[in-house]
């Protein structure tokens, strides 16, 4: 008698077990979130990106993406339809968050919590995590001015509505600086979506101007691009390029011992892993203790 009971309290503990698992997988199931960018038709954000939805889905949430090609405007919008269909998790996929404040308020207001995957911080974003960037627009400068022999003029290629690429410009600047022998002559806006025909154009300009440059730093790996494919037809040997991704166009041209110099990969996997986990720990009732997490770069020469 006292065996049969033993039989019964086990096969009701398994039963239990077996409803919380089938518990937590629907929890799972119906956990949404909302991806937002302005960026998509750049390489690395579509990579970084589906890369994190791999990593959701892997734990069971539903995962939609938008995608507004350069609009912030629009961006507002999609974050405020997100808090309209009251998904679990919001993510910013690159861009300003400064020009997103009233989606992040309406976040803010129906306790949603926002995640930044390489965007920025401000009040409204839980954590952000990112590469290093301003290291990685140190260790991109010194190639260029070492390549140059530490004297000549550079023209910088920047786009400051993407934080990450503003703060890379920043460090990128500062050793421009320390090299007494170095100008910076121009800090050039590259226009998203287009980077790579746009800094072609802008640099065929200012080869048909003959502007008097040795250098081009590029914050992103699609202006050096295109701004190598204008050195090339114009069979331009005396101007140095330098990038930041790791894209493999980049890894490409570099192997060409063009002007193309370097590159440094960022280390999107681990990016987009490590944001899940945080925000499954969110989930959990375990807030971040640390508002920004910064991944190493490596340099590609």
């Amino acid at each position: 008698m006292k065996r049969n009971w033993v039989l019964v309290l086990v096969v009701l503990i398994s039963g239990m077990s077996l409803l919380m698992a089938a518990g937590s997988q629907e929890a799972a199931s119906s956990t949404r979130v909302a991806v937002v960018t302005p960026y998509m038709a750049n390489a690395t954000t579509a990579y970084v990106i589906e890369q994190f939805k791999s990593e959701a889905e892997q734990k069971g949430w539903k995962v939609s993406v938008s995608d507004t090609a350069g609009d912030f405007g629009l961006l507002v919008s999609r974050i405020e339809d997100a808090v309209a269909q009251k998904v679990d998790a919001i993510i910013l996929g690159m861009g300003d968050p400064v020009q997103m404040t009233k989606g992040l308020d309406a976040a803010k207001e129906a306790d949603i919590p926002v995640f930044g995957l390489d965007a920025g911080l401000v009040d409204g974003v839980i954590l952000n995590i990112t590469s290093d960037n301003a290291d990685l627009g140190r260790q991109t400068a010194k190639v260029l001015a070492e390549a140059m022999g530490e004297k000549g003029n550079v023209v910088m290629y920047t786009h400051d509505p993407h934080p990450g690429v503003r703060a890379r410009a920043v460090g990128a600047a500062e050793v421009f600086d320390s090299y007494p022998g170095i100008k910076v002559i121009q800090k050039v806006h590259i226009d998203v979506p287009g980077p790579v025909d746009n800094a072609r154009k802008i640099t065929e300009d200012l080869i048909t101007a003959k502007t008097p440059m040795q250098g081009i730093w590029a914050g992103w790996d699609e202006p050096a691009y295109g701004t190598t494919q204008a050195l090339d037809a114009s069979n331009v040997k005396t101007v140095k390029v330098v990038g930041i991704d790791g894209t493999d166009f980049a890894k490409g041209e570099i192997a060409k011992n063009g002007p193309f110099l370097a590159t440094i990969e960022q280390d999107f996997d681990t990016m987009a892993a490590t944001l899940a986990d945080v925000i499954a720990e969110y989930f959990a009732g375990k807030k971040p203790e640390n508002n920004l997490i910064q991944i190493s770069g490596n340099l590609i020469r």
